[in-house]
């Protein structure tokens, strides 16, 4: 005999109380996990907000006056002022290799020795040929005289007077010939001693000694490129032309700083040299080129560099962080603001005009004054009114923050975060906007 209460119930009854178990109790599982993910939410929220409903801890900078860049970027290709192939104006077998390929040389610099002793012999030869021919001009113009005196006294014809002046000049030409002759020879013989057309560094030779070269020969001996100085040629758009033959013709010399292809490292410094005289209606661009020392020899012919070419130098601007700059709608209307930290440290959305950048730094044309402070860092997860935390400038709490009370701003205030001093005047090390 089964005692259970259910016992006397139907199977179907039985059933239906155990699902309505069921359901009851996935239903409380549901709801708890909805509160759990609500009160989970609720916490992600108030910690946002510095938790609990605290002010947020920020990053901030203070506005102050400055000197802006007004960079333009390109990227640029070094190229010599001289490439030169050195090539033999003779031909003869080639006896000595002076240089070593990537050698520094400077222009006059031994570099190759041909075999000399058949252009010492035609030297020779057309010295005897001189000294001969100038005996018999010698003994002629003797004999032009002996005859004009025979004349004179009507010994001689007068014809045999013209004909021994005619032989005079005859032998003058010969001997002008000769010493052509002679002059070509000692050039011949100097061309088998090579020396560096121009200040440079040699490249790879291009034959071995012991090889019998002409002036033929296509690829030469060796090639010298000149690398100091060298200049580096950049393309600029035709839109940025007029503000640069502007400065051009006010007498400016615009500086010039070569970067390596990661934009990072600066490889030289120099200034601009020349404009070109037409501009390429396929791409829109003029050339310009650039002159280094390049004394260190960092730049090397056809390498690749990142340019920025100083346009301008705007004075006594109001400058801020770039970090500092907000985009968006915060009043349903697209702007660009900053967040202005108030002296009861509440921050307030407000609208600015940016001038030019440069690097991290960017000028304000209107919208804020010196010693305005601004949030740098957290600015994403804040909105008009909300309290926000300041680093302890006082007592050092957030070192290298640079925090300051609003208003106390003196033009060397660091950035929240890093060590740059804003309102002075930071290495340009990308490529900034203009």
């Amino acid at each position: 005999m089964n005692d259970s209460p259910d016992s006397s119930l139907p199977a179907w009854r039985r059933m239906l109380s155990r699902r309505a178990i069921v359901i009851i109790t996935m239903v409380v599982l549901v709801i708890i996990v909805i509160a759990l993910i609500i009160r989970h939410g609720r916490q992600l929220e108030a910690a946002a907000q510095g938790g609990r409903g605290g002010p947020m801890a920020v990053a901030v900078a203070t506005a102050a006056t400055g000197d802006i860049d007004i960079r333009l970027p390109a990227l640029g290709t070094v190229t010599p002022l001289a490439t030169v192939t050195v090539k033999t104006q003779i031909s003869g077998q080639l006896q000595q290799i002076a240089f070593k390929e990537g050698q520094l040389v400077k222009r006059g610099d031994f570099l190759a020795q041909i075999d000399p002793r058949p252009y010492q012999a035609a030297l020779e030869q057309a010295q005897g040929n001189l000294r001969r021919d100038q005996a018999l001009l010698a003994n002629a113009r003797v004999d032009v005289k002996r005859y004009q005196d025979l004349g004179a006294e009507g010994s001689v014809a007068e014809q045999q007077v013209a004909t021994q002046k005619s032989l005079v000049q005859q032998l003058e030409g010969t001997v002008a010939t000769d010493q052509a002759q002679v002059s070509n020879a000692q050039l011949n013989l100097q061309y088998t001693h090579i020396v560096a057309p121009v200040a440079g560094r040699v490249g790879l030779r291009q034959v071995d000694q012991g090889n019998f070269v002409t002036q033929g020969d296509a690829n030469g001996i060796v090639v010298v490129t000149q690398l100091q100085p060298v200049s580096v040629i950049f393309p600029m758009p035709e839109d940025k032309l007029p503000a640069v033959q502007k400065r051009l013709h006010d007498g400016a010399v615009l500086a010039v700083e070569a970067y390596d292809k990661a934009n990072t490292t600066k490889l030289a410094d120099g200034t601009l040299q020349s404009v070109d005289n037409v501009i390429d209606p396929a791409t829109g661009t003029i050339k310009m080129r650039a002159l280094f020392d390049n004394q260190d020899g960092a730049l090397f012919a056809n390498q690749f560099v990142n340019i920025q070419l100083l346009q301008d130098v705007l004075k006594d601007q109001i400058i801020i962080p770039i970090a500092a700059v907000q985009h968006g709608a915060p009043g349903g209307v697209n702007s660009t603001f900053v967040y202005l930290v108030g002296a009861d440290s509440t921050v307030a959305v407000h609208p600015i005009v940016l001038g030019a950048a440069d690097g991290e730094r960017v000028a304000v044309a209107s919208g804020l004054k010196v010693g305005d402070v601004v949030v740098t860092e957290g600015g994403d997860r804040l909105r008009d009114g909300a309290t926000v935390m300041l680093p302890q400038a006082a007592t050092g709490a957030a070192a290298g923050a640079g925090a300051q009370p609003p208003g106390a701003g003196n033009g060397k205030h660091r950035r929240g975060m890093g060590n740059h001093k804003w309102g002075g005047k930071p290495p340009a090390n990308g490529a900034p906007a203009s």
